[in-house]
């Protein structure tokens, strides 16, 4: 590793100051001055950080690993023996992992509109937010902005597989790959999961005639589940 630091000399014999760039490497190296006055070893010494684990029950074992923050090197050098000078401080990584239910499944993507049969044409989602409020698909929108995923898409599945909140990355082939918020839940889904053990999800739209072109519907959908629940 090379690192350029910027230092003033100031040469009492020539009584004058010399600014310079010297590159000082990982081993002690001699530096010439320009103006042909001194010579100096520098010797930078680079404390290279860890890793620290956050452990997650709600996040599957299967889920990538998530870095919460950046590590950072610490960094230290010496000028021919004498001055030592500390530059910045070791900041260890944070990575996140889980260490709940794997949470990988295939099955099936359909989508749903508020206006759906049997739906309220307000479209109020069955779950609670993690705020307590409703949440309206007419009103309140399809996405819900999740405090650790950002804004999420809304989906509709047996909570007694995939509970309120529960997080899951979703690639049906078709649609780009999204990344949805468990809120809601249907008959369909429910009776799937228990009767059949498969795997039904819905996705919602701003209506029934919208969901059915929506390019969400297929049989063979990749859910990647990245928390459980709240």
């Amino acid at each position: 590793m090379t690192t350029k630091v910027k230092i003033s000399l100031v040469l009492s014999i020539v009584v004058m100051v010399s600014i310079i760039t010297l590159t000082i490497m990982n081993t002690g190296t001699t530096i010439y001055n320009p103006i042909g006055e001194m010579t100096a070893t520098i010797i930078n010494e680079v404390e290279a950080y860890g890793t620290d684990y956050v452990y997650v029950e709600n996040m599957p074992s299967t889920a990538e690993p998530i870095v919460i923050s950046e590590g950072i090197n610490g960094l230290d050098y010496t000028y021919d023996g004498l001055n030592y000078v500390h530059l910045s401080d070791v900041k260890n990584e944070v990575v996140q992992v889980g260490t709940g239910k794997p949470g990988n499944y295939s099955g099936k993507l359909t989508g749903y509109g508020p206006d759906c049969p049997g739906c309220s044409s307000v479209g109020n989602v069955s779950c609670r937010t993690r705020e307590g409020k409703n949440h309206s698909l007419t009103y309140d929108g399809l996405y819900y902005d999740d405090i650790s995923y950002g804004s999420v898409r809304i989906l509709a599945a047996d909570h007694t597989a995939f509970p309120c909140g529960t997080i899951v990355k979703v690639n049906n082939g078709i649609l780009d790959e999204f990344v949805g918020i468990v809120l809601d839940t249907g008959i369909a889904m429910r009776n799937a999961w228990r009767k059949e053990g498969i795997i039904w999800m819905d996705l919602a739209f701003t209506s029934q005639a919208e969901a059915l072109t929506g390019g969400a519907t297929s049989s063979n959908t990749d859910f990647e589940v990245q928390r459980w629940g709240w």
